[in-house]
């Protein structure tokens, strides 16, 4: 019943595909209403949603339910550990990623490559402050403004109005 419903719900689509086709128009006029293609489009419709409503829902599986064919390997073993609230399991494996070996170098090694590092440190210093300060200096070393601004006349301070008169001159 399922193959049915699918290959007739896909030959009305299939046949109704034809209306997206570019065709040229006549000239006589068309009913506005037309019985044919309102019926098979609302048979599809239908049958659509009756595949869709009548159609068994597939129930999940449970994974221990499953038989198991063959032989199984131990990846890691399991351990019972007890929580706050319950009981669990977990799997104990090899650590990988934890490693405790020190991996520092030996005092000696560090300080045979310590004029390497103060070097780099010195590099690094006079790249970062004392070039960009010798490129500042050479770009205003033309610029005269600040002599120009020192070197002016002081402006003398205004003369102090002379007091008013109150009423009738006095």
């Amino acid at each position: 019943m399922a193959k049915f419903s699918s290959v007739l719900v896909s030959s009305l689509l299939l046949s109704g595909s034809t209306a997206y086709a570019p065709n040229s128009v006549p000239k006589a006029k068309k009913p506005a209403f037309d019985a044919k293609r309102v019926a098979a489009s609302s048979f599809a419709a239908a049958s659509i949603a009756s595949s869709l409503v009548l159609s068994p829902i597939a129930e999940p599986v449970d994974a221990m339910d499953v038989p198991s064919f063959g032989t199984s390997t131990v990846v890691a073993e399991r351990v019972t550990r007890e929580g706050l609230y319950r009981e669990y399991e977990v799997d104990v494996e090899d650590q990988v990623y934890d490693d405790a070996r020190s991996t520092y170098k030996s005092a000696k090694e560090t300080k045979t490559k310590k004029g390497k590092y103060t070097a780099l440190i010195a590099v690094l210093v006079v790249g970062s402050f004392i070039i960009p300060m010798a490129q500042y200096f050479w770009y205003v070393r033309d610029d005269d403004s600040s002599d120009k601004f020192f070197g002016k006349a002081e402006i003398p301070e205004p003369e102090p109005e002379p007091k008013k008169k109150g009423w009738f001159g006095k």
